[in-house]
């Protein structure tokens, strides 16, 4: 009996998932697929990856595709596929870390902006809005320059022309939402600003902040390849796709796989993450669904 209810469940709690509304499109359960092999790769880079991929076999350099080496290898012999194992690491590592940091404080900066009001809003957003007033890549060209072409500072200067979008949006969804009656209740029955922040306003205002997020994500992978690609971002011999690209631009009439295949990376992640930022505007607003 024990058994039977068990297997009912799983067999419910199946129907339950195959039913989300994220997962009626195949457009989003390819994007989720995507996502999931390349945080698969990420994450057991070590244990999948043919080779090393800082050695280098000078006998075996700019080698075609081959059964030995599956997507080739570089100027120095390295195994690109290993290459590109690891650099799944690096690009979704930096698309989490500016996410998530760009995100926490510019929604932190709008929810104060939005809550308080008056000079504190003025303030604050005059202060986004000077972040906003430059083409972020450009910004960020500007920060990591100045800062020094490492990883680390291209991380700090995606995310800081990335905060600016999130304090604006939570800026507008909390406007909306502060005089809504379930506030004024939390008010009136003593609640403390903290909790109705916290327990009112922010559960209401994340899911336009969560779609923004996956399409940032696409833009900051692409956005940090551009930056290694250019010499601010990660340096040689780091296998990051950007780093990748730069390094086989010299090569690549000849030996075209060794640019192309970071550049068909850095494609699908970006175009996995846009879906999956179209799929989850559907689920959250499917008057938007409607209307396309």
């Amino acid at each position: 009996m024990t058994e039977a209810f068990t297997a009912t469940g799983r067999l419910g709690a199946a129907r339950l998932v195959a039913r989300a509304p994220i997962l009626r499109s195949p457009l989003n359960v390819a994007a989720l697929a995507l996502i999931g092999l390349f945080a698969a790769c990420a994450i057991f880079a070590p244990l999948i990856a043919p080779y090393d991929p800082l050695t280098q076999a000078l006998a075996s350099r700019l080698q075609p595709p081959s059964p030995e080496h599956w997507l080739g290898t570089d100027q120095l012999g390295r195994d690109i596929l290993s290459r590109l194992l690891y650099g799944s690491r690096i690009s979704l590592l930096i698309g989490l870390v500016v996410v998530a940091s760009a995100g926490v404080f510019g929604t932190f900066v709008g929810v104060i902006a939005g809550y308080a009001g008056g000079l504190v809003d003025e303030a604050l957003m005059r202060l986004t809005e000077v972040f906003l007033a430059f083409p972020a890549l450009i910004l960020a060209m500007a920060i990591a320059g100045a800062l020094g072409p490492s990883l680390t500072n291209a991380i700090i200067a995606l995310a800081a022309v990335t905060w600016a979008i999130y304090a604006r949006l939570a800026r507008g969804q909390i406007l909306s939402l502060r005089r809504r009656e379930f506030v004024e209740a939390a008010r009136g029955i003593g609640a403390s600003q903290f909790r109705i922040i916290a327990r009112h306003l922010l559960p209401n205002a994340v899911a336009p902040l969560l779609v923004q997020a996956s399409f940032d994500m696409g833009s900051v992978i692409i956005a940090a390849a551009g930056l290694s690609f250019i010499g601010f971002g990660a340096q040689p011999p780091t296998p990051e796709w950007g780093v990748m690209i730069s390094e086989g631009r010299n090569f690549i009439s000849t030996e075209p796989w060794l640019s192309l295949f970071p550049g068909l990376a850095i494609l699908l992640a970006v175009g996995s993450f846009n879906l999956l930022g179209d799929g989850l505007r559907d689920v959250f607003d499917p008057r938007l669904s409607r209307a396309d």
